[in-house]
């Protein structure tokens, strides 16, 4: 029972200095991985499971390996945003794989994928015609970005000569019942201003909220809590 306990105590306390030295890296690392991310992540991930359930090694020299990976990861962070020589070493250049239209098979070759993986990853983006693709670029975490030819570009409202109003960012003001009142804050107004117009469209109690919205108008989409279904509310 205490060789469990043990084991328990090492996982918990790696999964929190995991936790620690990931937010230290930046959210690039769990959401923009490149091949140098995804070599450090998974030496960490190897690493933190093999201190914690092999009893011959020090579980403390384990945290100090995990601490000197995570630097490095970081030192070369700092490193690629101030040298485009290390960026293009370290995460690579985007590689050109459809230009003016032509497949350019050579680049394929290089990105080390085949005609199929590329309309896979064309139709994951939502082009399942390949002839309307006028560029395709290989990103350094592998992501493949696409430019449709022009005359398939969809109409913006500017080519229609439409006005658009201002849509700035929604604030959620109302979580599961709870106010947010930094989100309050950043609108400018506070829990009385957020009460009075629940109030006013019959909503008394805020633990019955799911979810409140306003946008940059000031109009609140509110979603009441239901186990069976969610209703919606807008109002002005």
């Amino acid at each position: 029972m205490e060789g469990y306990l043990f084991i328990l105590g090492k996982g918990l306390v790696s999964v929190i200095v995991l936790f620690l030295l990931t937010k230290m890296m930046g959210r690039k690392q769990v959401g923009q991985m490149n091949l140098f991310d995804y070599v450090i992540g998974i030496t960490i991930g190897s690493l933190a499971a093999e201190m914690t359930l092999n009893p011959e090694i020090n579980f403390f020299e384990g945290i100090f390996s995990l601490v000197i990976y995570a630097m490095v990861a970081l030192f070369i962070s700092i490193l690629t945003m101030k040298s485009i020589k290390s960026r293009r070493f370290f995460i690579g250049s985007p590689l050109i794989l459809i230009q003016n239209g032509e497949i350019l098979m050579k680049n394929l070759k290089v990105a080390k994928i085949d005609i199929n993986d590329l309309l896979q990853e064309a139709r994951n983006n939502g082009y399942f015609d390949l002839s309307q693709v006028e560029f395709a670029l290989m990103e350094g975490n592998g992501k493949i970005s696409f430019l449709l030819k022009s005359k398939y570009q969809p109409a913006t409202l500017k080519d229609l000569k439409i006005k658009a109003n201002y849509q700035g960012l929604c604030a959620n003001l109302v979580i599961d019942g709870n106010i947010m009142d930094q989100n309050l804050t950043m609108i400018k107004h506070d829990r009385s201003w957020l009460c009075t117009r629940l109030k006013n469209e019959g909503y008394d109690n805020i633990e019955d909220l799911l979810l409140v919205i306003c946008d940059s108008n000031e109009k609140l989409t509110v979603f009441k809590k239901n186990k069976s279904k969610t209703s919606l509310q807008v109002f002005e």
